[in-house]
């Protein structure tokens, strides 16, 4: 790991987005709430948050930080959803990570529970929007 321990503790935000692709017959399956597995928009959100607390778990080197807020979005299309996370600390390093963890989770978790209703679906557009860094107030 990265040492940042001469690093001083600061608020720390970032924001991440992606976007998932499904057919148009599958998001009627999903608005409908027909799917099998239950409601797609509260487990993927669940599931992202999950991701973001669970990061340093899964990527090697990332630094374990304390999350103060994370707060995962998922925007319907009618040709699937927008993910958009935003997460903010009090750390030494960066929320980055978390951010972009906790887009890709709930994309996985949005393909994992549609893909009885369509097998064609496309993760892509994982990208940083934003990241915040400012002191402390005193």
């Amino acid at each position: 790991m990265v040492d940042v321990s001469a690093k001083p503790v600061t608020a720390r935000e970032a924001v991440a987005r992606g976007r998932i692709t499904i057919a148009r017959s599958a998001m009627r399956v999903v608005r409908a709430g027909q799917l099998k597995k239950g409601g797609v928009v509260e487990v993927a959100r669940l599931a992202g948050i999950m991701a973001a607390k669970r990061t340093s778990d899964t990527i090697p080197l990332c630094h374990p930080i304390p999350l103060a807020h994370v707060d995962v979005e998922l925007r319907p299309r009618r040709d699937g959803f927008v993910i958009e996370a935003h997460v903010r600390t009090e750390a030494r390093t960066g929320a980055e990570m978390e951010a972009l963890h906790a887009v890709a989770v709930a994309a996985l978790t949005v393909y994992d529970m549609v893909k009885a209703a369509d097998a064609a679906m496309v993760i892509a557009d994982v990208h940083l929007v934003e990241k915040k860094k400012a002191p402390l107030d005193a």
